[in-house]
């Protein structure tokens, strides 16, 4: 039914009209048939004319045009590409009558083959240099390729249950609730069983569907069993009024050696299959007249598609009122603005002035295309084509809306990818949403970073916050990012520094999950300086320019609630032995007792009391009483008996009556809460402080488990005599890296191959800056991950490494010498 409506301007069979000398009996009554538009049978004519030419060259070859232009216009446009084609083949045929050329391209378009066609539409350019269609369609394929590599804002669907492997089309919404459409269809079932002699498809009839419970379409029925829209004629495409009580259509007729033509019908509903006998509605013309495709405004004036007399080319787009007075419809075609010499077809006519129609006249990507144009001012807009994916290279009409929704709705395509030849599908533009989110990562370890804050400021006005999770994931929804919006962001944790960033949702016209992510830079953390605290001769008590170096010490360890420290008291040599010892557990108390008072943990301090036993030895110089003790000086007895002056030698001896500090470990669990009724800190007197034993156990397979510190984190260590290398287990490794006491510049080769979220390649290599077991420290120790150990382990020749040793089995130690 549809064809009947989208023929051709009756110029394109003038062109091939004229009857070669040779005719025979067989190509006469297939140009009758062609003539009378009556192509199917036309084609099927000239296929056997075709075979009965023998040796007439020039006939055999307009019988071969003819072919293609049957295919042509019976909408094959595949056949039609290949027919074309073999005339284009043919020199001395392209030389006499170039526009096959163009007729070539145009079906190579409408095939999607735009570079061929760009191709096709030069060559009749170089033949016709006049003609403009040459550079329309050049211009036109080139404009469809950039619509289909930058679509418009719809998403079109190809509705699987509406649609059959015949013809489905020109769906309408068919009650208030909009939840119902009726559409035209010749597929199995349809009342009208003629074939069209024009396409050679079955007669169509009214198809009806609902969407259920689910949201999903019902399997069409037939709309109108009773015969009232569904007769042996074509019906197809019609609308509702706004109110749904009556229903305008198109039904053509087929009746044999005449031409044919179309009309606008009407019919009331009572409920969903109750129908009026169909009303012709009176627009003029005569039988072979063809018009239809109506649709309605509020107060139910017609907009329809025909060829009546006054328009501007093929099939026009008019549109009729009824006279009040009269009853009569007046008729007028809306222009030059809507109209051309191709076929406008299947108009819309939404909210009484946004009119929507598809046109092979107006260029296009292929076929018919779709267009809009709006109303104002008395007069009609430049159309608009739709672009892609609402049109496409194949055929696109039948553009409907849902009055409901802002833009959704149906329309009609025989676009690759359908079940049949024409399919219905349907439209939407998505609601625009977005989101923003992303990854917070520490720069040295490329680890995820938990409880950052992440703060966007949009230029909306509007702020927020979130904090990243132990994934080190942020992300703010689509109910909190607006559209037409600049945000700055900002992440902040402490001991990092900030970062800053800025994403937009200004000109996206498509919802978008905006990620970006963060890395964060670690504050370099500074050294901890450690004071000295010395003493008057014989006493403890902590003098007041001491206070002040001790509340140094005091911020230090509140800055930083991992570490844990020894304070190392010492005397000079002028007592006995056992006094000092007493003495030096009165200096390490005193200082104790301080930082206790200030808040400080008892378990962060170790205290130990060394008496008399170790002399101090100077890390730098130090200069008292106008003598400079140079750094390296170990200030023992005989060092100070040398020394000039009793002053000096004063001097001496309070540098070795002092208070010492030392970072034994940095990997102490801060309390929620400091329990002050403990016990007092013990403070152990050393009497062997040159003594460097390492307590260990023994496993079943004969290895020493003990505590190392690597980096001052304690971390067991497994002793293997026979063990070559040292390796460490991807657990302990990743603790490390987790807790920043290792970094990326720690491992050898490409981190990014190396280092995951929660995860260290095998086999990787990390460099340690410093291994402690005991008082003995390696530094830049290289250990290789290993998964089949359990924490870090090494053989003799390591151990070695870190002093000459021996093994006390018995009571468990490894002896350092």
């Amino acid at each position: 039914m549809r064809y009947p409506i989208v023929i051709l301007t009756f110029f394109l069979f003038l062109i091939s009209s004229g009857t070669a000398l040779g005719q025979n009996k067989y190509s006469r009554a297939a140009d009758e048939a062609y003539t009378d538009q009556m192509f199917l049978q036309a084609l099927q004519k000239y296929q056997k004319a075709y075979s009965k030419v023998k040796n007439n060259k020039g006939e055999r070859d307009r019988i071969s045009f003819r072919m293609a232009e049957c295919y042509r216009m019976m909408n094959n446009t595949k056949k039609a590409e290949v027919a074309y084609k073999r005339l284009v083949n043919n020199p001395k045929y392209v030389k006499d009558d170039p526009k096959v050329l163009l007729l070539y391209a145009d079906m190579l378009k409408a095939n999607g083959n735009y570079d061929e066609a760009i191709k096709q539409y030069g060559a009749y350019k170089e033949k016709a240099s006049s003609d403009p269609k040459a550079d329309i369609g050049i211009e036109t394929c080139n404009q469809a390729k950039e619509w289909i590599a930058n679509p418009s804002k719809y998403d079109v669907k190809w509705e699987k249950a509406l649609n059959s492997k015949e013809d489905d089309f020109a769906a309408a919404y068919a009650d208030r609730k909009l939840n119902s459409v009726i559409f035209t269809s010749d597929r199995s079932g349809a009342k009208g069983k003629d074939v069209d002699n024009w396409t050679g498809l079955g007669f169509s009839d009214f198809f009806f569907s609902r969407i259920d419970r689910k949201g999903d379409w019902s399997k069409p029925v037939l709309a109108d069993p009773s015969g009232m829209i569904n007769s042996k004629a074509n019906d197809g495409a019609g609308q509702f009024n706004p109110r749904f009580s009556s229903f305008y259509f198109t039904r053509c007729w087929n009746e044999p050696k005449r031409k044919n033509g179309c009309a606008i019908f009407k019919s009331s509903r009572t409920g969903n299959t109750a129908w009026s006998e169909p009303e012709k509605i009176d627009l003029g013309g005569d039988s072979s007249t063809i018009m239809g495709h109506p649709t309605l405004t509020t107060d139910e004036t017609i907009f329809f598609s025909a060829d009546l007399p006054g328009g501007y080319g093929g099939k026009d787009i008019w549109m009729a009122k009824k006279d009040k007075k009269g009853g009569k419809y007046l008729k007028q075609n809306l222009g030059p603005e809507i109209n051309t010499a191709g076929d406008e077809l299947f108009p819309f006519i939404r909210n009484d002035s946004i009119l929507y129609f598809a046109s092979n006249g107006l260029p296009g990507m292929g076929g018919l295309d779709i267009f809009m144009s709006h109303y104002s001012n008395g007069s009609w807009s430049r159309p608009e084509n739709m672009k892609y994916p609402v049109n496409s290279a194949a055929d696109d009409f039948a553009m409907v809306f849902n009055p409901e929704e802002a833009e959704q709705g149906l329309l009609t395509s025989n676009r690759p990818g359908g079940k049949g030849r024409d399919d219905i599908y349907s439209f939407i533009i998505p609601p625009v949403y977005f989101t923003l989110e992303g990854n917070v990562t520490d720069d040295r370890t490329l680890q995820p970073v938990q409880g950052a804050k992440v703060s966007i400021v949009g230029t909306n006005g509007k702020s927020l916050e979130d904090n990243t999770d132990d994934k080190g994931h942020y992300g703010f929804n689509k109910m909190q990012i607006a559209p037409n919006t600049t945000y700055d962001i900002l992440v902040t944790k402490k001991d990092y520094f900030n970062e800053k960033g800025r994403e937009t949702t200004v000109g996206l016209e498509k919802s978008k999950d905006l990620i970006r992510n963060f890395i964060l830079r670690p504050i370099p953390k500074k050294p901890v300086v450690l004071p000295d605290i010395l003493y008057d001769l014989a006493k403890w008590d902590l003098k007041p320019q001491y206070q002040d170096s001790l509340q140094g010490l005091i911020e230090t360890l509140d800055a930083n609630e991992n570490i844990v420290v020894e304070l190392a008291s010492h005397t000079d040599t002028r007592d006995t032995e056992e006094r000092n010892d007493i003495l030096s557990q009165k200096r390490a108390q005193s200082v104790v007792d301080y930082l206790i008072s200030r808040g400080i943990d008892p378990d962060r301090l170790v205290a130990k009391g060394y008496g008399e036993r170790v002399p101090r030895t100077l890390t730098k110089d130090i200069t008292k009483e106008g003598y400079t003790f140079k750094a390296g000086t170990a200030i023992t007895d005989s060092i100070i008996a040398l020394l000039p002056g009793n002053d000096v030698k004063e001097a001496a001896h309070q540098l070795n009556r002092r208070t010492e500090f030392s970072i034994l470990r940095n990997d102490y669990i801060p309390k929620t809460k400091i329990d002050k009724t403990a016990a007092p800190t013990k403070i152990e007197v050393v009497v062997n402080p040159e003594e460097n034993n390492v307590a260990v156990t023994t496993t079943k397979e004969g290895y020493l488990l003990g505590t190392s510190y690597i980096n001052g984190i304690t971390t067991e260590f497994a002793y293997n005599p026979k063990e070559k290398e040292v390796y460490i287990s991807p657990q302990v490794a990743l603790t490390l890296l987790k807790d920043g006491i290792i970094d990326k510049s720690n491992f050898e080769g490409d981190v990014s191959k190396i280092i995951g979220e929660g995860e260290i390649a095998e086999k990787a290599v990390i460099t340690l800056k410093e291994v402690r077991i005991g008082k003995n420290t390696i530094k830049d120790m290289k250990v290789t991950v290993n998964k089949k150990v359990q924490s870090l382990q090494f053989g003799e020749k390591t151990l070695k490494e870190f002093g000459n040793f021996s093994i006390d089995s018995k009571n468990g130690l490894i002896i350092f010498e």
